[in-house]
C-alpha cells in the first residue's frame, strides 16, 4: 500500500530504486571479569589498530570522492582513536576493574558521550558525543568479532535508508548503485546532507519513521526536491516522478551550458557568481561549475588540518595556489576564523561560557598578534600572483577594523622595504556577521574597500538562536524582515560610500532568497560551487526592472519570513509561464 512521508528535502534531484536497509548488528555484550588482563589489553589494542586502519581509508576515499573539508570529520575519529586521554581510559578500566574490552570501552564512551552531550553552550564540543559514538561503535563490532553494514558493498541500484547515516557510511556509498538515501533523522545542516550534496545524490531527511514503515525490497521513491519519500508508490506516480526526474536532469543540463556565461539578468546587468572554498582542493569544483570568482576562501581549514600552527611558507603556498588558480579573476580570503566552533587540539584556549560570544574569528587574532601577522605576511606575499581581498571575519566595531588594518598596512610596509614584491590591487574588507557592524555599515564602509555579508551568523545573532541546537532551528529564517532590513541597509551603505557588498553565507545560494538579494542591488553572491549554474540559470529569468520593489516589500511591507516567501513564489509563478 502507497505510503508518503514527509522530510526535509536535503540534496536536489529524484530516484527510484528498491530499498535497501542499512541494519546494524546486534551489538550488545555481557560484562565480565577477566583473569589474563594484559591479554585482555593486547586484545582491545588490536581492535583499536584495525579501527584505526579502517577510518585511515575512509578519510582517504572521502577525499577522493567528496573533498578536503568534508573529510575532516575523518580526522575527527582519527583524533579519538589516538587520543591518549580516552584510549588510555579504557585500558585503566580493563587492568585496574579486571573486566572484559566490551565492557570498559562502553563505560569509557558513555561518560565521554555525557561530557560532550553536557556542554549544551558549545555546539562544537556536543558534536564531539556523535563522533565518540561512532568511533566506539566501530571498536565494538572488531572486538564483538561482528561486521557492521558496509554501504561500499552495495553492488545494485538502490535507495538506502537508514536511522541515521554515520560520515563514515555516506562517504563510502558508490553513485553507481546508490541511487538516494532517507533517514529517519537529520537536518540540512547534518553531515551526511552535506555529503550527499557533495555526491549529487537526492536525500530527504527526517521522516521519523521511514525504518519502521519500509521493508528491504520495496519500491522507494526518494524526492530530494519537495523532501519527500513514497513508498510502493502507484505505476501511475512512478511515472509522475520519472517524469519530475527527466525534467529536473534536462534542466541540470541546461543549466551547465551557462557554464562559460557570464552572470547577468534578463535586462542585461552584470553581477559576479563566486564560489566558497575550504582549500586549495576544491578549486578543480569552482572552475567546473564556471565561479567567477572565490568570494570566500576558509582559511581555518588549513589551521585544522595540521597538527602545529602552519608556518608562513606553508600557508603562502596554499594561498598562491588558489590565486593562481583563478588566472587573474579575484580571490577573497578571510584571516582565520577560529573558535566559537572551530578548535585546535594544539591551541590551548580558555574555556568560555558562551564561545560564539567570546574571544573567536577577529578578536582572537587581535588577542594573539604574531599568529595573526605570519597570516597577514603569508597573505601579502601571495598577493603578488593576482587578485586579492583578504578579509576580517566578525568585526563588531571601529576600533577592532582599524587596529585590524594598521597591523596589515605595518606588515605590507615591512615587506616592501625588505623588497618583496606585495599586489597592486590588494582589496581590504569585512564580513558583517554581527547585527552592530550592519546596523553601522555607514561608518565601516568609509573605511574598507568591500562588504562580505556572512548570513549563517548573521542570522543566528540577529534572531538569538544558536544555529547548532535543533529546538530553536525554527528561527533560522533568512527572509525574516528584520534579518532584510539589516542586509539591506549594508548594501545600501556600500553603495552610498562607493564600494562593493557580497554575500557568502548559505542564503547567496538560496532560490527563495535570491531575487531579493537581486532586487537590494547586491553585487557578488558566492556560494557552493554546486549552486553555481543554477543560481546563474535563476538570474537569468530576471528583470531588475520588474523586481525593483521586490526589496522594499520583503523589508517593510512584509510581517514574516513566511510573507516574504509566498511573494517570492507568486513571482517566480509569473515569470516561469
Amino acid at each position: 500500500m502507497t505510503k508518503t512521508l514527509k522530510g526535509i528535502a536535503a540534496s536536489d534531484g529524484i530516484a527510484v530504486a528498491p530499498a535497501y536497509l542499512l541494519v546494524e548488528p546486534d551489538l550488545s555484550f555481557s560484562k565480565t571479569n577477566v583473569s589474563d588482563v594484559e591479554s585482555e589489553v593486547a586484545r582491545y589494542k588490536d581492535a583499536i589498530s584495525v579501527s584505526t586502519a579502517e577510518v585511515e581509508k575512509i578519510r582517504d576515499d572521502a577525499k577522493q570522492s567528496l573533498g578536503e573539508e568534508e573529510a575532516q570529520v575523518f580526522e575527527a575519529h582519527l583524533m579519538i582513536l589516538n587520543d591518549p586521554e580516552f584510549t588510555g581510559a579504557i585500558e585503566n578500566e580493563i587492568k585496574e576493574q579486571k573486566i572484559n574490552s566490551e565492557a570498559a570501552l562502553d563505560e569509557t564512551a558513555q561518560k565521554f558521550i555525557s561530557i560532550f552531550e553536557g556542554m549544551t553552550d558549545n555546539a562544537y564540543m556536543q558534536q564531539r558525543a556523535a563522533d565518540v559514538r561512532d568511533v566506539s561503535k566501530r571498536i565494538m563490532a572488531h572486538l564483538l568479532g561482528k561486521e557492521l553494514p558496509n554501504p561500499a558493498a552495495i553492488d545494485h541500484e538502490v535507495v538506502v535508508v537508514a536511522h541515521d547515516l554515520t560520515p563514515s557510511d555516506t562517504a563510502q556509498l558508490n553513485k553507481q548503485f546508490v541511487k538516494g538515501f532517507v533517514t529517519d533523522i537529520g537536518g540540512r545542516t547534518a553531515h551526511s546532507a552535506i555529503m550527499a550534496r557533495s555526491l549529487e545524490l537526492p536525500a530527504v531527511v527526517g521522516t521519523d519513521s521511514i525504518t519502521k514503515d519500509v521493508q528491504n525490497g520495496d519500491t522507494l521513491v526518494v524526492d530530494g526536491l519537495s523532501g519527500d519519500a513514497v513508498i510502493d508508490p502507484s505505476k501511475e506516480q512512478i511515472s509522475d516522478y520519472q517524469q519530475k526526474s527527466d525534467i529536473f536532469l534536462k534542466q541540470k543540463a541546461e543549466w551547465q551550458k551557462l557554464k562559460y556565461e557570464p552572470s547577468v539578468t534578463a535586462d542585461g546587468k552584470k553581477f559576479t557568481i563566486a564560489a566558497n572554498i575550504g582549500t586549495p582542493n576544491d578549486m578543480a569544483g569552482v572552475n567546473e561549475n564556471g565561479a567567477e570568482a572565490v568570494g570566500l576562501y576558509r582559511t581555518e581549514f588549513l589551521y585544522m588540518d595540521s597538527k602545529d600552527f602552519p608556518t608562513e611558507d606553508a600557508q603562502y603556498d596554499a594561498y598562491k595556489k588558489v590565486i593562481e588558480g583563478m588566472h587573474g579573476k579575484q580571490v577573497i580570503i578571510r584571516t582565520m576564523d577560529i573558535g566559537g566552533d572551530k578548535h585546535l587540539d594544539y591551541w590551548d584556549l580558555p574555556d568560555e561560557m558562551n564561545p560564539f560570544l567570546g574571544v573567536r574569528a577577529i578578536r582572537l587574532s587581535l588577542q594573539n598578534e604574531e599568529i595573526f601577522r605570519t597570516q597577514l605576511r603569508a597573505l601579502l606575499r601571495a598577493s603578488a600572483y593576482g587578485s586579492l581581498g583578504i578579509m576580517f571575519p566578525m568585526i563588531g566595531t571601529l576600533n577592532e577594523l582599524r587596529k585590524a588594518k594598521s597591523i596589515l598596512n605595518e606588515e605590507k610596509d615591512q615587506l616592501t622595504s625588505q623588497g618583496v614584491s606585495v599586489g597592486s590591487d590588494l582589496q581590504v574588507g569585512m564580513m558583517i556577521e554581527v547585527p552592530a557592524a550592519a546596523v553601522l555599515a555607514d561608518q565601516f564602509a568609509k573605511e574598507v574597500d568591500f562588504f562580505s555579508i556572512g548570513t549563517n551568523d548573521l542570522i543566528q545573532y540577529s534572531m538569538a538562536a544558536d544555529r547548532g541546537n535543533d529546538n530553536v532551528s525554527y528561527l533560522y529564517q533568512p527572509a525574516n524582515p528584520a534579518v532584510l532590513r539589516l542586509i539591506k541597509n549594508t548594501i545600501d551603505a556600500a553603495h552610498d560610500n562607493g564600494i562593493w557588498c557580497g554575500m557568502c553565507g548559505e542564503a547567496a545560494g538560496d532560490s527563495t532568497m535570491f531575487p531579493i538579494l537581486l532586487a537590494m542591488g547586491l553585487d557578488e553572491y558566492s556560494m557552493s560551487a554546486t549552486s553555481i549554474l543554477r543560481i546563474r540559470s535563476l538570474m537569468k529569468k530576471l528583470d531588475t526592472n520588474e523586481i525593483k520593489e521586490l526589496a522594499n516589500q520583503a523589508c517593510f511591507e512584509s510581517k514574516t519570513a513566511e510573507e516574504n516567501e509566498k511573494l517570492v513564489s507568486d513571482l517566480m509563478a509569473k515569470v516561469d509561464k
